[in-house]
């Protein structure tokens, strides 16, 4: 074996003086690096072994930053970031004050578009490439990079659309694994099977139906094979399209033969691979199984009941219903959208729907929430993981913006369950049948109880409870951060002076409990983990306002500002919502 060759590249520049025979040692370094830390610090594995070759073979073929790379989603660019001046700062990936898990303009050059949700890498290169064209520059090369899960998504064909009537240098690879998170769904998936089995040939090819120049599919981990054609495309002008075949996970025989779990594996042996054991015995259970087991339970019993999940079954926990009623249970594929508009059709027919969506995904369809469902009045069942601060995965997954935006909607109800015995009761209470839509929000990670499942209890609609009683100030909070308030005040001396209250319904709020709130407390603090811009402080700041009530209202929660990844202790900490801050915050107010 020569001598290591990763170590002399900290720029795409350095990987351009090797010959091309050399560029397959290339890929087995970066492979065994990218294994190596992954193992210690986590992250996001397959896809990033996926595409070794073909990271390394755009960078060698085309003169980035100059030339523009664009990766969807940004699953896979840990390669990508090690070749581009960040190979001695990988090892803080995904770490507070590190470096993002996914491609961000602020942090270098060479990321051209920051991204984290899927699909949107076409459009953004298309509007690269008709920049340069308006600016005169017609041998800029823009590419994007994007999966066959993110292609099916309704943006990707809305850029592909638009790219087929331009002229624009556009190139699109498609890195076809026939898997996201889970495995792909879909008509397209078939076809795009049909295309690598060279069985379509009855088919038109519906890449070129859009005015691209298509070629593939090629091995994508025969470098020299992508090399050759990324050579060949870079001279063709206009809008073309790579079919690329890759082995998510390649080079690691448990991520290739377990896509779904080595995504993102957690720690393993880099040496052997195998995932190093963790006890979860007596631990809390995870919301996302409060969630799927609960709903798969009440399935059993309530023949109307729906679930619908935009490509996230194992994520969500959708996958016990899935797999158990699988004709009640739908992945309809990175469709948000669609995802919304299919649970209300579905709604107007008397059925009862689940539409399980990531907070920070419910975004992507939030036209389709006020239009399609809350203008309708349609009793749709919003589930929303990942609500909150999320921990590694950094801005573009922090769910803390939907008690802002949805609660500015008219006819839809909210709901922050305060542990997992209230999730679990909220989401029996609504199948027993309500007369509008409502979002369930909840966090990702562990509950509070080991034992939590016991017979259902209908929640109260609208009301609030008093957790604790007090005598000066009073504490309002909303949603699982509540624990941290409950924490807090048991380790504080003067704690009878700090009553606490949990509002579980952010709207309608209980307006009864909260005029007795203002009459018997001067003071009131509220704690969320949103934003506090539009959030439940805000409303209950309105609230006093519409009532008249001059009182001192503190409102905590996330500040008006993007929070980057770290985990969920150290961001919380950053928000001062964790329990520390909260114990120094109560102890050091002073009382008027």
């Amino acid at each position: 074996m020569s001598d290591n060759l990763l170590s002399n590249i900290n720029f795409p520049i350095d990987l351009r003086l090797l010959n091309e025979a050399q560029l397959p040692q290339l890929a087995q370094e970066l492979r065994d690096y990218i294994i190596a830390i992954v193992a210690v610090k986590e992250g996001h594995l397959g896809a990033s072994l996926g595409v070794v070759e073909l990271t390394i073979a755009l960078h060698y073929v085309f003169d980035t930053p100059n030339d523009l790379l664009i990766w969807d989603v940004g699953h896979q660019a840990y390669g990508h970031k090690i070749l581009t001046e960040r190979k001695n700062r990988f090892h803080t990936n995904r770490q507070l004050n590190g470096i993002s898990g996914f491609p961000k303009r602020s942090e270098s050059i060479y990321d051209a578009f920051g991204v984290g949700h899927s699909s949107t890498s076409i459009s953004a290169a298309l509007g690269m490439a008709i920049a340069s064209n308006l600016k005169g520059d017609f041998e800029k090369q823009h590419i994007a990079v994007i999966g066959d899960a993110s292609i099916a998504s309704g943006m990707a064909f809305e850029g592909l659309n638009h790219a087929g009537v331009t002229d624009a240098n556009l190139l699109v690879i498609l890195n076809d694994n026939a898997i996201g998170i889970d495995p792909s769904v879909g008509a397209l998936k078939q076809y795009l099977t049909a295309v690598k089995e060279g069985k379509n040939h009855r088919q038109n090819n519906m890449i070129k139906s859009l005015n691209f120049d298509y070629s593939g599919p090629i091995d994508g981990h025969d470098i020299h094979a992508v090399v050759k054609e990324l050579t060949r495309l870079k001279k063709i002008k206009g809008p073309k399209f790579l079919h690329v075949i890759t082995t998510k996970g390649k080079g690691l025989q448990q991520a290739e033969e377990n896509q779904v779990q080595y995504h993102a594996p957690g720690k393993f042996d880099a040496a052997t691979g195998d995932l190093l054991p963790k006890s979860e015995a007596n631990l809390p259970p995870k919301y996302q199984d409060v969630f799927g087991l609960t709903l798969l339970d009440l399935a059993k019993k309530n023949e109307k009941i729906i679930g619908i999940t935009p490509a996230m079954p194992s994520g969500s926990s959708l996958k016990f219903m899935m797999d158990e009623l699988p004709e009640r249970a739908f992945d309809v594929g990175i469709a948000e959208q669609h995802a919304v508009t299919l649970a209300a059709g579905m709604a107007t027919q008397g059925m009862i729907v689940y539409c399980n969506i990531y907070s920070t995904f419910l975004q992507r369809a939030y036209d389709q929430v006020i239009h399609d469902v809350a203008l309708q009045n349609l009793p749709v069942i919003f589930c929303l993981d990942r609500a909150g601060l999320v921990g590694e995965d950094g801005a573009t997954h922090h769910g803390v913006f939907d008690l802002a935006y949805l609660r500015c909607i008219p006819n839809l109800a909210i709901y922050a369950p305060l542990n997992e015995i209230e999730l679990q009761n909220i989401l029996y209470t609504v199948q027993l049948g309500i007369d509008q839509p409502i979002a369930i929000r909840y966090p990702r990670g562990r509950g509070e109880f080991v034992d939590w499942k016991s017979p259902y209890k209908k929640t109260p609609f609208g009301k609030g409870n008093c957790l604790k009683e007090g005598t000066k100030i009073a504490i309002l909070s909303t949603g699982t951060i509540g624990t941290n308030v409950i924490k807090a005040l048991d380790q504080l001396e003067n704690k009878t002076e700090f009553a606490h209250y949990d509002f579980g319904f952010v709207k309608p709020l209980d307006e009864k409990l909260l005029h007795a709130i203002f009459k018997n407390f001067e003071t009131l603090f509220t704690i969320e983990d949103g934003v506090i811009t539009g959030g439940f402080g805000s409303a209950i700041a309105e609230f006093a306002a519409k009532n008249n009530y001059s009182k001192t209202i503190k409102i905590l929660g996330i500040p008006d500002e993007f929070i980057e990844q770290g985990t969920l202790q150290e961001l919380q900490y950053k928000c001062k919502i964790d329990v520390k801050n909260l114990i120094d915050f109560f102890s050091s107010y002073k009382i008027s």
